[in-house]
């Protein structure tokens, strides 16, 4: 299990470098997440609704 948790650490770390050298890529990245996670809700709710009338 070593291996597992050095990965999670290098990826936080390559997170945050990310965060710290480019905010605003990275706030862009988050937006683009956020937006994509609602348009799935938004979907799975139109689809749920259909199934219900």
């Amino acid at each position: 299990m070593p291996a597992k948790k050095y990965a999670t650490w290098v990826a936080v770390a390559f997170v945050a470098f990310y965060v710290f050298q480019q905010p605003e890529g990275a706030a862009k990245s988050v937006h683009n997440v956020a937006d994509g996670l609602a348009s799935a809700a938004g979907s799975v709710a139109t689809f749920v609704n259909a199934i219900g009338a």
